[in-house]
């Protein structure tokens, strides 16, 4: 019982870091039909601002991790901004065009990072409230894993209630169904695909400051999640903020499980087989929204 109940939570919290890193895709994949390969960069960005707040801003560890979350938003959120103002807006028709460029932008903003941090990897001290672990059923949980779980549940709270019960969310809505027509309303389309793409990159800075609990962070922190929060977004169905959540705690869920009995590797092949059947019986994921690239 308690193996069981230790690899629930392993999920659990394994489900909220997929979550995470692919909350923010699903705004502006998902909603906006952008192919953003550079989003693993953000959340890379992220990762690296908690360091450098630690390392350079504030030394107490407790009040900079609250400190990196909001300069980590912001930070992603601005490079997010950056790149819609200069490369995505001229290629909302073309999404296969975003590919290519927003990957070659994560490439560079890597070697960036390798440049200016250096090669090796960094780690970022834990707070002393998140040390040791939670006794839950007989089984040890790690405070930072119930940590990030948290901030998924926060997270998605605040994405839910923005885009139902907000003037902004409205606005957003509204545009990635039906833009011209948004216009015509006195929406401006420009100012609302460059809110969407702050709110999504800057997810991904959150992310990136998550990720840094459970890990030491290098310049390929965030690409070793952008293809699983790809799946996650394309399996709950684009732009769907439940589906994502469904979508990211059953993955999470089925890794932790198929691992406990095999290996890791074992289990990445399991899920993915999983996951490619599945995309063959529902290929438009758990649920549908009529998007821009749907138009």
């Amino acid at each position: 019982m308690e193996a069981v109940i230790g690899q629930l939570f392993t999920g659990l919290s394994l489900g909220s870091i997929l979550l995470l890193a692919a909350l923010g895709l699903s705004l502006t994949f998902g909603q906006m039909g952008v192919i953003n390969m550079a989003h693993g960069a953000f959340i890379m960005a992220g990762s690296y601002t908690a360091y450098t707040v630690q390392e350079y801003l504030v030394s107490n560890a407790e009040i900079a991790l609250i400190v990196s979350l909001l300069i980590g938003f912001g930070v992603g959120g601005l490079m997010g901004v950056v790149l819609e103002v200069t490369l995505i807006k001229r290629m909302y028709d073309r999404p296969l065009d975003t590919l290519l460029v927003t990957f070659g932008v994560g490439l560079i903003l890597q070697q960036a990072a390798r440049d200016i941090f250096g090669a090796p990897a960094v780690r970022v001290v834990t707070p002393e409230w998140l040390g040791g672990g939670v006794e839950i059923l007989g089984a040890v949980v790690p405070k930072t894993r119930i940590f990030i779980m948290l901030l998924a549940v926060l997270c998605v709270t605040a994405i839910a209630v923005t885009m139902k019960y907000t003037a902004m969310g409205r606005r957003i809505r509204a545009v990635v169904q039906h833009r011209d027509l948004a216009e015509t309303s006195g929406i401006s389309s420009r100012g609302t695909d460059i809110t969407t793409f702050f709110i999504g990159s800057g997810l991904a800075g959150v992310a990136g400051v998550a990720l840094t609990l459970i890990g030491s962070t290098s310049s390929n922190t965030g690409a070793a999640y952008l293809v699983d929060a790809f799946l996650v977004v394309v399996i709950g169905g684009l732009g769907q903020i439940r589906g994502a959540v469904i979508a990211a705690v059953t993955l999470g869920l089925l890794n932790s499980f198929i691992e406990y009995s095999t290996t890791a590797s074992v289990a990445k092949v399991i899920v993915f087989v999983v996951i490619v059947i599945f995309l063959q019986v529902r290929p438009q994921g758990l649920f549908i929204i009529r998007s821009r690239s749907l138009v």
